[in-house]
Protein backbone atom coordinates (compact mmCIF):
# COMPACT_ATOMS: atom_id res chain seq x y z
CA UNK A 1 0.00 0.00 0.00
CA UNK A 2 1.10 3.51 -0.55
CA UNK A 3 1.76 6.55 1.83
CA UNK A 4 -0.41 8.48 3.03
CA UNK A 5 1.27 11.17 2.15
CA UNK A 6 -0.47 10.50 -1.21
CA UNK A 7 -3.75 10.55 -0.25
CA UNK A 8 -3.94 14.26 1.21
CA UNK A 9 -2.89 16.73 -1.59
CA UNK A 10 -2.99 20.68 -1.26
CA UNK A 11 -5.15 21.85 -3.91
CA UNK A 12 -7.73 24.48 -5.39
CA UNK A 13 -10.76 22.68 -5.89
CA UNK A 14 -13.66 22.16 -5.89
CA UNK A 15 -13.53 18.58 -6.93
CA UNK A 16 -10.57 15.90 -7.22
CA UNK A 17 -11.46 14.19 -9.61
CA UNK A 18 -13.31 16.63 -11.88
CA UNK A 19 -11.41 19.50 -11.26
CA UNK A 20 -7.34 18.71 -9.58
CA UNK A 21 -7.53 15.32 -11.95
CA UNK A 22 -7.98 17.16 -15.42
CA UNK A 23 -5.61 19.47 -14.88
CA UNK A 24 -2.60 16.98 -13.74
CA UNK A 25 -3.56 15.64 -16.97
CA UNK A 26 -3.68 18.73 -18.77
CA UNK A 27 -0.15 19.37 -17.34
CA UNK A 28 1.47 16.29 -18.76
CA UNK A 29 -0.09 17.48 -22.34
CA UNK A 30 1.25 20.80 -22.03
CA UNK A 31 4.61 19.64 -20.90
CA UNK A 32 4.64 17.25 -24.51
CA UNK A 33 3.26 20.03 -26.70
CA UNK A 34 3.82 23.33 -25.10
CA UNK A 35 3.72 25.22 -28.48
CA UNK A 36 0.57 24.14 -30.22
CA UNK A 37 -2.14 25.79 -31.93
CA UNK A 38 -5.16 24.33 -30.28
CA UNK A 39 -6.04 21.09 -27.88
CA UNK A 40 -9.52 19.40 -28.61
CA UNK A 41 -10.78 18.00 -25.51
CA UNK A 42 -13.14 15.60 -25.02
CA UNK A 43 -14.83 15.00 -21.50
CA UNK A 44 -17.01 11.88 -20.92
CA UNK A 45 -19.92 10.11 -18.96
CA UNK A 46 -19.64 12.59 -15.35
CA UNK A 47 -17.54 14.82 -16.50
CA UNK A 48 -19.22 15.69 -19.87
CA UNK A 49 -22.36 15.71 -17.29
CA UNK A 50 -21.20 17.78 -14.43
CA UNK A 51 -17.62 18.68 -15.56
CA UNK A 52 -19.37 22.51 -15.66
CA UNK A 53 -20.44 22.90 -12.57
CA UNK A 54 -17.25 21.16 -11.14
CA UNK A 55 -14.69 23.44 -13.29
CA UNK A 56 -13.17 20.97 -15.65
CA UNK A 57 -13.25 23.17 -18.45
CA UNK A 58 -12.15 26.21 -16.52
CA UNK A 59 -9.01 24.00 -15.10
CA UNK A 60 -8.18 22.42 -17.91
CA UNK A 61 -8.30 25.74 -19.64
CA UNK A 62 -6.62 27.55 -16.90
CA UNK A 63 -3.32 25.23 -17.98
CA UNK A 64 -3.58 24.68 -21.63
CA UNK A 65 -4.91 28.60 -22.11
CA UNK A 66 -8.58 28.86 -22.70
CA UNK A 67 -8.01 30.64 -25.98
CA UNK A 68 -6.68 27.17 -27.23
CA UNK A 69 -8.90 24.77 -26.05
CA UNK A 70 -12.56 23.67 -27.57
CA UNK A 71 -14.80 20.89 -25.36
CA UNK A 72 -16.77 18.38 -26.57
CA UNK A 73 -18.86 16.23 -24.20
CA UNK A 74 -19.63 12.52 -25.26
CA UNK A 75 -21.88 9.35 -22.90
CA UNK A 76 -19.91 6.41 -23.70
CA UNK A 77 -20.16 3.79 -20.18
CA UNK A 78 -18.14 1.48 -22.08
CA UNK A 79 -15.61 4.13 -21.10
CA UNK A 80 -14.37 5.13 -17.53
CA UNK A 81 -17.23 7.43 -15.45
CA UNK A 82 -14.16 10.05 -15.51
CA UNK A 83 -12.61 9.61 -18.86
CA UNK A 84 -10.86 12.43 -20.85
CA UNK A 85 -9.85 12.56 -24.77
CA UNK A 86 -7.00 15.38 -25.61
CA UNK A 87 -6.49 15.93 -29.82
CA UNK A 88 -3.08 18.15 -29.95
CA UNK A 89 -3.27 20.45 -32.80
CA UNK A 90 -0.22 21.91 -34.35
CA UNK A 91 -0.16 24.02 -37.98
CA UNK A 92 -3.79 22.40 -38.70
CA UNK A 93 -3.32 19.05 -38.16
CA UNK A 94 -3.85 17.05 -35.17
CA UNK A 95 -0.44 15.54 -34.23
CA UNK A 96 -0.92 13.86 -31.06
CA UNK A 97 -3.82 12.03 -28.81
CA UNK A 98 -3.98 11.34 -25.52
CA UNK A 99 -6.13 9.79 -23.31
CA UNK A 100 -6.96 9.81 -19.51
CA UNK A 101 -9.32 8.41 -16.57
CA UNK A 102 -9.08 10.61 -13.50
CA UNK A 103 -9.86 8.06 -10.63
CA UNK A 104 -10.01 9.88 -7.23
CA UNK A 105 -8.61 12.22 -5.13
CA UNK A 106 -6.64 14.07 -8.11
CA UNK A 107 -5.26 10.74 -9.45
CA UNK A 108 -5.09 10.28 -13.21
CA UNK A 109 -3.83 7.25 -15.28
CA UNK A 110 -2.79 7.29 -19.24
CA UNK A 111 -4.36 4.83 -21.32
CA UNK A 112 -1.68 3.22 -23.32
CA UNK A 113 1.43 4.14 -21.11
CA UNK A 114 3.27 1.62 -18.97
CA UNK A 115 4.54 3.28 -15.60
CA UNK A 116 6.71 2.47 -12.57
CA UNK A 117 4.36 0.83 -10.22
CA UNK A 118 4.08 3.63 -7.03
CA UNK A 119 6.76 2.65 -4.42
CA UNK A 120 4.59 0.71 -1.64
CA UNK A 121 5.13 1.39 1.33
CA UNK A 122 3.26 -0.97 3.72
CA UNK A 123 3.41 -4.95 3.32
CA UNK A 124 -0.28 -4.90 4.45
CA UNK A 125 -3.69 -3.75 2.45
CA UNK A 126 -6.10 -5.23 4.75
CA UNK A 127 -6.94 -3.91 8.37
CA UNK A 128 -7.16 -7.10 9.84
CA UNK A 129 -3.34 -7.92 8.88
CA UNK A 130 -2.49 -4.76 9.90
CA UNK A 131 -4.68 -5.02 13.68
CA UNK A 132 -3.07 -8.32 13.90
CA UNK A 133 0.72 -7.29 13.10
CA UNK A 134 0.62 -4.51 15.70
CA UNK A 135 -1.41 -6.70 18.00
CA UNK A 136 1.46 -9.38 18.01
CA UNK A 137 4.50 -6.28 18.03
CA UNK A 138 2.25 -4.84 20.70
CA UNK A 139 2.12 -1.16 18.78
CA UNK A 140 -0.28 1.33 18.19
CA UNK A 141 -1.75 2.11 14.71
CA UNK A 142 0.40 5.15 14.38
CA UNK A 143 3.87 3.56 15.51
CA UNK A 144 2.75 1.04 12.53
CA UNK A 145 2.78 4.03 10.64
CA UNK A 146 5.48 5.44 11.63
CA UNK A 147 7.62 2.04 11.44
CA UNK A 148 6.71 2.34 7.81
CA UNK A 149 6.82 5.93 6.57
CA UNK A 150 9.49 7.54 9.24
CA UNK A 151 8.76 10.26 11.30
CA UNK A 152 11.07 12.83 9.22
CA UNK A 153 9.76 11.86 5.98
CA UNK A 154 6.33 11.82 7.42
CA UNK A 155 5.58 14.13 10.30
CA UNK A 156 6.64 17.79 7.99
CA UNK A 157 4.53 16.92 5.68
CA UNK A 158 1.34 15.83 7.92
CA UNK A 159 2.01 19.44 9.52
CA UNK A 160 1.79 21.42 6.20
CA UNK A 161 -1.56 19.53 5.70
CA UNK A 162 -2.78 20.48 9.27
CA UNK A 163 -1.90 23.62 8.60
CA UNK A 164 -3.32 23.97 5.09
CA UNK A 165 -6.79 22.46 6.72
CA UNK A 166 -6.53 25.31 9.70
CA UNK A 167 -6.54 27.97 7.12
CA UNK A 168 -8.75 26.86 4.93
CA UNK A 169 -11.40 26.75 7.95
CA UNK A 170 -10.19 29.93 9.07
CA UNK A 171 -11.03 31.54 5.68
CA UNK A 172 -14.17 29.94 5.41
CA UNK A 173 -15.60 31.38 8.28
CA UNK A 174 -14.81 34.93 7.62
CA UNK A 175 -15.73 34.89 4.24
CA UNK A 176 -18.81 35.68 3.12
CA UNK A 177 -21.17 36.11 -0.49
CA UNK A 178 -22.46 33.87 -2.84
CA UNK A 179 -20.88 30.52 -3.86
CA UNK A 180 -20.21 30.50 -7.82
CA UNK A 181 -22.83 29.57 -10.31
CA UNK A 182 -26.91 29.87 -10.99
CA UNK A 183 -27.73 28.39 -7.13
CA UNK A 184 -27.21 31.35 -5.72
CA UNK A 185 -26.23 29.46 -2.59
CA UNK A 186 -25.02 31.97 0.29
CA UNK A 187 -22.15 31.06 2.29
CA UNK A 188 -23.05 29.90 5.87
CA UNK A 189 -19.89 29.30 7.40
CA UNK A 190 -19.80 32.74 9.28
CA UNK A 191 -23.58 32.27 10.34
CA UNK A 192 -23.25 28.74 11.98
CA UNK A 193 -19.61 30.32 13.83
CA UNK A 194 -22.07 32.55 16.04
CA UNK A 195 -23.85 31.56 18.72
CA UNK A 196 -27.60 31.65 18.36
CA UNK A 197 -28.42 31.80 22.20
CA UNK A 198 -27.41 32.67 25.73
CA UNK A 199 -26.17 29.99 28.05
CA UNK A 200 -25.58 27.44 25.08
CA UNK A 201 -25.76 24.09 25.93
CA UNK A 202 -22.24 21.94 24.94
CA UNK A 203 -23.92 19.77 22.77
CA UNK A 204 -25.31 22.46 20.49
CA UNK A 205 -22.39 24.15 20.76
CA UNK A 206 -20.13 21.66 19.48
CA UNK A 207 -22.82 20.46 16.88
CA UNK A 208 -22.85 24.11 15.75
CA UNK A 209 -18.90 25.07 15.48
CA UNK A 210 -18.24 21.18 14.36
CA UNK A 211 -20.74 22.23 11.26
CA UNK A 212 -19.16 25.56 11.12
CA UNK A 213 -15.54 24.11 10.09
CA UNK A 214 -17.10 21.95 7.71
CA UNK A 215 -19.13 24.87 5.53
CA UNK A 216 -16.20 26.92 5.60
CA UNK A 217 -13.88 23.84 3.73
CA UNK A 218 -16.36 23.15 1.57
CA UNK A 219 -17.67 26.72 0.72
CA UNK A 220 -13.54 27.51 0.15
CA UNK A 221 -13.73 24.22 -1.95
CA UNK A 222 -16.74 24.93 -4.30
CA UNK A 223 -15.45 28.65 -4.46
CA UNK A 224 -12.38 27.05 -5.77
CA UNK A 225 -10.30 27.98 -2.93
CA UNK A 226 -7.25 25.85 -1.65
CA UNK A 227 -8.36 23.15 0.64
CA UNK A 228 -6.69 19.36 1.34
CA UNK A 229 -8.39 16.16 -0.31
CA UNK A 230 -9.68 14.67 2.75
CA UNK A 231 -9.76 12.22 0.71
CA UNK A 232 -11.52 13.88 -1.86
CA UNK A 233 -12.32 17.90 -2.52
CA UNK A 234 -16.00 17.17 -2.31
CA UNK A 235 -15.31 15.74 1.12
CA UNK A 236 -12.75 17.86 2.65
CA UNK A 237 -14.73 19.43 5.51
CA UNK A 238 -15.41 16.23 7.57
CA UNK A 239 -11.81 15.94 8.85
CA UNK A 240 -10.61 19.24 9.12
CA UNK A 241 -13.62 19.95 11.29
CA UNK A 242 -13.59 17.21 13.94
CA UNK A 243 -9.25 17.80 13.80
CA UNK A 244 -9.50 21.36 14.28
CA UNK A 245 -12.57 21.04 17.03
CA UNK A 246 -10.65 19.22 19.00
CA UNK A 247 -7.77 20.78 18.60
CA UNK A 248 -9.57 23.97 20.25
CA UNK A 249 -11.52 21.91 22.67
CA UNK A 250 -8.93 20.24 24.60
CA UNK A 251 -5.86 20.93 26.25
CA UNK A 252 -3.96 17.74 25.97
CA UNK A 253 -4.13 17.90 22.24
CA UNK A 254 -0.53 18.72 21.54
CA UNK A 255 0.34 19.33 17.87
CA UNK A 256 1.65 16.04 17.75
CA UNK A 257 -1.76 14.15 19.13
CA UNK A 258 -3.34 16.00 16.22
CA UNK A 259 -1.06 14.61 13.51
CA UNK A 260 -1.62 11.49 15.15
CA UNK A 261 -5.04 11.77 14.64
CA UNK A 262 -4.17 12.72 10.93
CA UNK A 263 -2.07 9.77 10.27
CA UNK A 264 -4.30 6.95 11.61
CA UNK A 265 -7.09 8.92 9.46
CA UNK A 266 -4.54 8.65 6.56
CA UNK A 267 -4.45 4.76 6.84
CA UNK A 268 -7.90 4.17 6.82
CA UNK A 269 -8.17 6.04 3.69
CA UNK A 270 -5.75 4.68 2.02
CA UNK A 271 -7.42 0.90 2.97
CA UNK A 272 -10.18 2.03 1.49
CA UNK A 273 -8.67 3.86 -1.71
CA UNK A 274 -6.57 0.33 -1.95
CA UNK A 275 -9.43 -1.98 -1.92
CA UNK A 276 -12.70 0.20 -3.40
CA UNK A 277 -13.06 3.53 -4.81
CA UNK A 278 -12.78 7.24 -3.02
CA UNK A 279 -14.37 8.59 -6.25
CA UNK A 280 -17.97 9.10 -6.00
CA UNK A 281 -18.31 8.69 -10.10
CA UNK A 282 -17.69 5.33 -9.44
CA UNK A 283 -18.94 4.60 -6.32
CA UNK A 284 -21.04 7.41 -5.13
CA UNK A 285 -21.10 9.78 -1.89
CA UNK A 286 -20.23 6.92 0.04
CA UNK A 287 -16.47 6.70 -1.49
CA UNK A 288 -16.34 9.99 -0.56
CA UNK A 289 -17.80 11.82 2.46
CA UNK A 290 -18.33 8.07 3.82
CA UNK A 291 -15.19 7.70 3.30
CA UNK A 292 -14.42 10.80 5.11
CA UNK A 293 -16.42 10.43 8.05
CA UNK A 294 -14.64 7.03 8.69
CA UNK A 295 -11.47 8.42 8.70
CA UNK A 296 -12.61 11.43 10.87
CA UNK A 297 -14.02 8.51 13.42
CA UNK A 298 -10.73 6.80 13.39
CA UNK A 299 -8.84 10.08 13.78
CA UNK A 300 -11.09 11.03 17.07
CA UNK A 301 -10.55 8.09 18.87
CA UNK A 302 -6.76 7.72 17.92
CA UNK A 303 -6.23 11.26 19.43
CA UNK A 304 -8.03 9.82 22.31
CA UNK A 305 -5.93 6.92 22.22
CA UNK A 306 -8.43 4.66 22.37
CA UNK A 307 -7.10 0.61 21.87
CA UNK A 308 -6.82 -0.57 18.20
CA UNK A 309 -10.69 -2.38 18.27
CA UNK A 310 -12.33 0.50 19.53
CA UNK A 311 -10.95 2.67 16.75
CA UNK A 312 -11.82 0.22 14.07
CA UNK A 313 -15.06 -0.07 14.63
CA UNK A 314 -15.37 3.98 14.84
CA UNK A 315 -14.34 3.86 11.80
CA UNK A 316 -16.47 0.67 10.78
CA UNK A 317 -19.79 2.86 12.24
CA UNK A 318 -18.45 6.08 10.10
CA UNK A 319 -18.57 4.36 6.68
CA UNK A 320 -21.52 1.73 7.63
CA UNK A 321 -23.65 3.79 8.22
CA UNK A 322 -22.95 5.87 4.58
CA UNK A 323 -23.70 2.80 2.90
CA UNK A 324 -25.95 3.31 -0.37
CA UNK A 325 -25.31 7.64 0.25
CA UNK A 326 -25.78 8.93 -3.13
CA UNK A 327 -23.63 11.65 -5.14
CA UNK A 328 -26.18 13.84 -6.62
CA UNK A 329 -25.07 17.53 -6.92
CA UNK A 330 -27.53 19.82 -8.12
CA UNK A 331 -27.04 21.56 -11.14
CA UNK A 332 -23.82 19.41 -10.98
CA UNK A 333 -22.13 21.88 -8.53
CA UNK A 334 -20.42 20.69 -5.66
CA UNK A 335 -22.98 22.35 -3.15
CA UNK A 336 -26.04 20.91 -2.57
CA UNK A 337 -26.01 18.31 -1.09
CA UNK A 338 -22.72 18.45 -0.51
CA UNK A 339 -21.99 21.49 1.62
CA UNK A 340 -24.07 20.37 4.23
CA UNK A 341 -23.54 17.00 3.68
CA UNK A 342 -19.88 17.14 5.26
CA UNK A 343 -21.23 18.91 8.37
CA UNK A 344 -23.70 15.75 9.01
CA UNK A 345 -20.48 13.53 8.21
CA UNK A 346 -18.23 15.44 10.69
CA UNK A 347 -21.09 14.90 13.42
CA UNK A 348 -21.43 11.46 12.57
CA UNK A 349 -18.02 10.50 13.02
CA UNK A 350 -17.46 12.07 16.54
CA UNK A 351 -20.65 10.01 17.35
CA UNK A 352 -19.47 6.92 15.85
CA UNK A 353 -16.95 6.97 18.26
CA UNK A 354 -19.03 7.50 21.46
CA UNK A 355 -20.51 4.56 20.29
CA UNK A 356 -16.69 2.33 19.71
CA UNK A 357 -16.17 3.79 23.30
CA UNK A 358 -18.94 1.87 24.73
CA UNK A 359 -19.72 -0.60 22.32
CA UNK A 360 -17.12 -2.47 20.51
CA UNK A 361 -16.94 -5.65 22.27
CA UNK A 362 -20.64 -6.70 20.61
CA UNK A 363 -19.14 -5.67 17.26
CA UNK A 364 -20.15 -8.12 14.65
CA UNK A 365 -18.61 -6.15 11.53
CA UNK A 366 -15.08 -5.63 10.69
CA UNK A 367 -14.04 -2.61 8.70
CA UNK A 368 -12.66 -4.62 5.97
CA UNK A 369 -16.53 -5.82 5.24
CA UNK A 370 -17.80 -2.78 5.26
CA UNK A 371 -15.46 -1.29 2.73
CA UNK A 372 -15.69 -4.50 0.51
CA UNK A 373 -19.56 -3.60 0.47
CA UNK A 374 -19.22 0.11 0.10
CA UNK A 375 -17.28 -0.79 -3.25
CA UNK A 376 -19.86 -3.63 -4.18
CA UNK A 377 -23.09 -0.87 -3.38
CA UNK A 378 -21.27 1.22 -5.52
CA UNK A 379 -20.73 -1.15 -8.50
CA UNK A 380 -24.64 -2.17 -8.12
CA UNK A 381 -25.70 1.52 -7.94
CA UNK A 382 -27.60 3.05 -10.80
CA UNK A 383 -24.83 5.56 -13.02
CA UNK A 384 -27.37 7.98 -12.48
CA UNK A 385 -26.62 8.12 -9.14
CA UNK A 386 -22.97 8.12 -9.12
CA UNK A 387 -21.74 12.38 -10.02
CA UNK A 388 -24.19 12.77 -13.29
CA UNK A 389 -26.54 15.17 -11.54
CA UNK A 390 -29.41 13.04 -13.09
CA UNK A 391 -30.87 11.45 -10.05
CA UNK A 392 -31.84 12.16 -6.71
CA UNK A 393 -31.82 15.80 -5.36
CA UNK A 394 -30.11 17.10 -8.47
CA UNK A 395 -33.19 15.32 -10.61
CA UNK A 396 -36.30 16.82 -8.48
CA UNK A 397 -34.86 20.26 -7.73
CA UNK A 398 -34.63 20.29 -12.20
CA UNK A 399 -38.54 19.03 -11.84
CA UNK A 400 -39.16 21.64 -9.50
CA UNK A 401 -37.55 24.60 -10.86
Amino acid sequence: MQSIKTLYKIGVGPSSSHTMGPAFAAERVKERHPNADAYEITLFNSLALTGEGHLTDFAIGKVLDPQKTSFKRIINNQLHPNHILFKVIENGDRVAKYEFNSIGGGDIEELGVEVEPPKQIYPHTKFDDIKAFCKDKNITLYEYIIMHEGSDELLPYLNEVYEAMVASIKRGLKTKGTLPGPLKVQRRAPLLAKPRMKNEPNEIKENRLVSAYAFAVNEENAAGGLIVTSPTCGAAGVLPSVLYYMDQKYDFLTRDRVLEGLAVAGLFGMLIRTNASISGAVAGCQAEVGSATAMAAAAHAAMFRLPIDQIEYAAEIGLEHSLGLTCDPVDGYVQIPCIERNAVGAMRAINACGLAMVLTESSKITFDMVVETMYQTGLDMDIKYKETARGGLAHFYRKDD
